[in-house]
């Protein structure tokens, strides 16, 4: 039996993984962790038989740490899947890794903030790192089968969001209700107004540089309003290569789990009658993209930066306390705070978080007159 440990297992993608587990004969969950949810998290263990739970909020079988080393070491998982939210999924990939246990990746945040962290340990214990979003699980299928020097440009498609098409303008009056309707997917809070400012992608545009080793000018974003093909590669003698498959994160999350093996049996998509749409995303209206990329060519802690800037601006924003458009604001006021240092060693990479996170209260509460 193949040994889970779920973290981040109340949401969105947690329970679609349990899903996952329970429908496959010879995997099992082993272990649980989550934020704050810890009567929805007890529910869970009792359902699936799980033992060793640790809960951030307090509650659990097992103490909570941040790195989550006592659940790691209680459960004796074979790989573990990563589906925390923010920046608090950085340290249990670390420590997934620092033991050579293969991580399936739903937290982009680990690479976006300790991108040259989770390399580092990698390289020196070999653990396996296979992505669970639907754009990087389809490139890294893709890419496995192309040799690097006929790859030409990368590119990760994005549905457009709940507001694809609008001005600038128009999205100043944004309310959390409606940025929470994502046309396609099914995803929790956060990452629902991520795709819609557009910083999803722009996070996931620095998610690929580390995992595929590309530069950032080779990594080409396309709006695909249907959400069907997932990622293209384009080859050097002008073909393109397509991954395309239902709007379904079971899809991947079964993959990364049974990585190198097979992944399990689906329903065949039937694309007759389908119409496929790309687009160039509008950047003058979703700013959050171009940030993201200058963060991620700047390097060192400044996407650390962005990422925790912009964990505090989408909180404010859902609690009314600023406006859509002022996410980005926020973001670009804490870059511009916090100078960019290294980020070779996590103590550096947690001070930039902090300092990041100061910085873009300080923006939301000095602005006398939010647009919310």
């Amino acid at each position: 039996m193949i040994r889970v440990l779920v973290l981040g297992s109340t949401g969105s993608i947690g329970v679609q993984a349990l899903e996952v587990i329970d429908a496959a004969p010879d995997m099992v969950a082993c272990g649980l962790a989550c934020g704050g949810r810890r009567d929805e998290m007890a529910a869970q263990a009792a359902a699936h038989g799980v033992e060793h739970t640790a809960c951030a909020g307090g509650g659990g079988t097992v103490g909570h740490d941040p790195g989550l080393e006592g659940l790691i070491e209680a459960s004796a998982p074979d790989i573990v899947l990563n589906a925390l939210v923010g920046a608090a999924g950085l340290r249990p990939t670390l420590a997934a890794i620092g033991r050579g246990l293969p991580v399936a990746l739903a937290n982009k945040e680990t690479l976006v903030a300790g991108g040259d962290l989770v390399a580092t340990a990698r390289a020196r214990t070999g653990a396996a790192l296979v992505p669970v979003d639907s754009e990087h699980s389809a490139l890294f299928q893709l890419l496995e089968g192309v040799p690097p020097e006929a790859v030409r440009i990368p590119a990760s498609t994005r549905s457009g969001g709940p507001f694809r098409g609008r001005g600038a303008e128009e999205l100043t009056a944004v309310t959390p209700e409606q940025a929470l309707r994502h046309p396609t997917w099914t995803m929790g809070a956060k990452i629902t107004i991520d795709s819609a400012t557009l910083m999803n992608k722009g996070l996931e545009l620095i998610e690929a540089h580390h995992l595929f080793g590309l530069p950032y000018p080779r990594i080409e974003v396309v709006v695909h309003p249907q959400s069907m093909i997932h990622a293209m590669v384009r080859l050097d003698d002008g073909s393109v290569l397509a991954h395309c498959g239902p709007p379904d994160m079971k899809v991947p999350i079964g993959y990364a789990l049974r990585h190198p093996a097979p992944p399990p049996p689906g329903a065949p998509m039937d694309l007759v009658g389908r119409t496929l749409e790309f687009e160039a995303p509008d950047e003058a209206a979703f700013p959050c993209l171009a940030l993201a990329r200058e963060a991620g060519r700047q390097g060192g802690t400044s996407p650390a930066v962005l990422n925790a800037a912009n964990e505090v601006a989408v909180a404010a924003f859902l609690d009314g306390r600023c406006g859509f458009m002022d996410i980005a604001r926020v973001v670009r006021a804490a870059l511009e705070a916090v100078p960019a240092g290294r980020a070779d060693e996590l103590e550096a990479v947690l001070a930039a978080d902090a300092r990041a996170r100061a910085a873009a209260a300080d923006a939301i509460e000095g602005v006398p007159a939010w647009s919310a």
